[in-house]
Order: C-alpha cells, then sequence, then structure tokens
C-alpha cells in the first residue's frame, strides 16, 4: 500500500483539520477490518440510526460505550467467570474487542441498551439551526430598478 505524506495538506489550510485527520485514518487504517464482533447499521428515521452489536456471553457490565474524538467506541472485556470451566466444544466467542465507529458531525449517541444479546446504540443527528435551510420571503413592493436606467436611444 501507498503512505502519502499530507504534510503540505496541513500547511496550506486552516480550518480543514477534519479532513486531512480522516485522510490520515483512512490511510492508515489496515485492509483487513475486523469482523468480530458482527454488527448492524439501520436508519430508523429520517436523523435517527441504531447500532445493533451481537454480544453473546457478554453481560452488560462487561460492555463500555463511550464517544470520545468524534467516534463512538465500545469494547468488552469478560471477567475471569470462564478459568474454572472445561469446554468440550466452545463456539461462542467472548474474547476481548474494541470496534470504533466514526461519527459525522452533529451526530451524538442518545442511548444503549443490552437485550437478548444485542447491544443496541441509538444515533440521533441534530442539525443546528444555522445550518438547516431556511425560506426566504420575496418582498413585492420592492422598488422599481428602471427608474434610474436611460433609455440607450435617447442618449444616441
Amino acid at each position: 500500500m501507498r503512505n502519502f505524506d499530507l504534510a503540505p495538506l496541513y500547511r496550506a489550510t486552516v480550518g480543514f483539520d477534519q479532513v486531512a485527520d480522516l485522510l490520515d485514518r483512512v490511510m492508515a487504517s489496515d485492509m483487513a477490518q475486523p469482523t468480530y464482533p458482527p454488527y448492524n447499521i439501520e436508519k430508523t428515521a429520517d436523523d435517527t440510526y441504531r447500532i445493533s452489536i451481537a454480544v453473546a456471553g457478554f453481560s452488560a457490565d462487561d460492555l463500555s460505550v463511550e464517544v470520545k474524538d468524534g467516534a463512538l467506541v465500545v469494547s468488552a472485556r469478560k471477567s475471569g467467570d470462564d478459568e474454572n470451566r472445561s469446554y468440550l466444544h466452545r463456539g461462542i466467542a467472548t474474547r476481548a474487542f474494541e470496534r470504533r465507529f466514526q461519527l459525522a458531525d452533529h451526530v451524538r449517541v442518545t442511548g444503549a441498551a443490552h437485550a437478548d444479546g444485542m447491544l443496541h446504540i441509538d444515533l440521533e443527528r441534530e442539525i443546528p439551526e444555522a445550518l438547516k435551510p431556511r425560506q426566504i420571503t420575496i418582498s413585492r413592493d420592492a422598488p422599481s430598478i428602471h427608474k434610474d436606467v436611460v433609455d440607450a436611444e435617447k442618449v444616441n
């Protein structure tokens, strides 16, 4: 894989640090993305989303959900309850994991719930009033533009 030096981009731009950081993260990430634990991302309404992560074998106390540096970080550490058990077949993976989801601007986590081996994290996009489209009214009593215009035939 190629490595790109983004130092000139940092020097030539002001206020685009997030774009450069995003490019750095994309290019620095490994091509082999982790597949454990499996997850779904669904759009539940126009501005709300839900991330559902399969966390079979983990209790709510084993899981951690936090937002830091514009990313949602979900991690799990299994307590040492399984050390005394002897398995004939172990098909349910309960290994520790950390999964990161990069959040877009104005997206916040509204809640998390653990039920039936699934961790559900609800997200909501809140667009500030300044960024929302607004309707501009057109006034019908505008002054006439033509009163200061001189007719071209009269001048020639």
